[in-house]
């Protein structure tokens, strides 16, 4: 991708959360809510402190967050819709299950 987000912003792509319930319900695409689950796409390089010291990122490329409901603008890049945010905008990042019982 042709496109590298500035200081403390963050490229985010939506996951599609499932078509059914946990109970065999489909729902519609009508009903649904937009995700707000992403994976990581690009980062910036980080903010910086008024002394000009670099603060790096908490997140990184492939990470899978959850973000606010409202958070981010939505862009289209090379025709795929996509969501620019602020670091503070993301609440965390989802650890795998491997990794959540590793820990």
């Amino acid at each position: 991708m042709a496109f590298k987000p500035l200081h403390d912003r963050v490229l985010v792509r939506r996951v599609e959360s499932e078509d059914k319930t946990k109970g065999g319900l489909i729902i519609p695409d009508s009903a649904k809510e937009k995700p707000a689950e992403g994976v990581v796409v690009a980062c910036g390089e980080g903010t910086r402190k008024e002394s000009g010291e670099l603060i790096d990122m908490a997140v990184k490329a492939g990470d899978r967050v959850l973000f606010g409901k409202w958070s981010g603008t939505e862009v289209s890049i090379d025709g795929e819709e996509l969501l620019i945010m602020k670091e503070s905008d993301i609440l965390g990042i989802i650890a795998d299950a491997a990794e959540a019982q590793a820990a």
